[in-house]
């Protein structure tokens, strides 16, 4: 694909919820969809051979779901960005689907203008959206998935390496702030905030912002409803 255009490929097993999803972002100029897929395994094969930028994923599919999916899709050696398909009740999958690789999840009644701006951003390397809803479902998994279940192993002792800055950064991150608002809590700029991110994820050999939340729950750095 082009600098300008970002391909896309939809994996969802209901037939009209693909095609409409593909339809739609076909509509936008710098959008390609590049292929559909009705399960996890032809999600994953159908990006090896076509390379998209993201991955817009059902996670309750038949055969391959969606979360091993997004894990076999997160460790190839240039893997797409992966956006959950999900519902508003608070699916119990999405926090697996997020340790998995996913970097974010977009709401199956998303409007229109809604969904563009989340491809958008995923694609531009930002890893969470919605920070109200991430915030409502992040806390919930975590509460659900008490720390040290199925966590990230040795990451407990590497938050020793983070600055205290570095710390509060990624405990407002982990609350689901965007950089705008973690530079007006701290006043600092956002480019400085960005900087910090980017230290975080350095430190801690995380990929992205999503990591960077889940191993602040599961190390307990960030207790929910506290």
């Amino acid at each position: 694909m082009s600098a300008e255009t970002t391909g896309i490929v939809v994996a969802d097993d209901h037939e009209v919820v693909r095609a409409g999803f593909a339809a739609l972002l076909d509509t936008q100029p710098d959008f390609h969809v590049l292929g559909t897929a009705a399960d996890g395994a032809e999600a994953v094969l159908v990006c090896q051979r076509v390379r998209p930028d993201v991955v817009l994923m059902d996670i309750r599919m038949p055969g391959t779901d969606g979360i091993a999916a997004t894990a076999r899709l997160a460790a190839l050696a240039d893997p797409p960005k992966v956006l959950i398909l999900t519902t508003f009740d608070l699916d119990e999958y999405v926090f697996d689907a997020l340790r998995a690789g996913a970097s974010g999840f977009l709401l199956k009644d998303v409007t229109a203008e809604r969904l563009f701006e989340a491809v958008r951003v995923v694609a531009a390397g930002e890893a969470l959206l919605a920070p109200a809803v991430t915030r409502r479902l992040i806390s919930e998994f975590a509460r659900l998935r008490p720390q040290g279940a199925a966590g990230l192993p040795g990451r407990p002792a590497a938050l020793a390496a983070l600055t205290p800055r570095e710390t509060e950064v990624l405990r407002l991150v982990a609350e689901g702030l965007s950089n705008t608002e973690i530079g007006g809590r701290l006043v600092v700029t956002e480019e400085t905030v960005k900087t910090h991110v980017s230290r975080i994820l350095a430190k801690l050999g995380l990929r992205d912002r999503t990591q960077a939340v889940v191993l602040a729950y599961e190390t307990g750095l960030v207790v929910p409803g506290r």
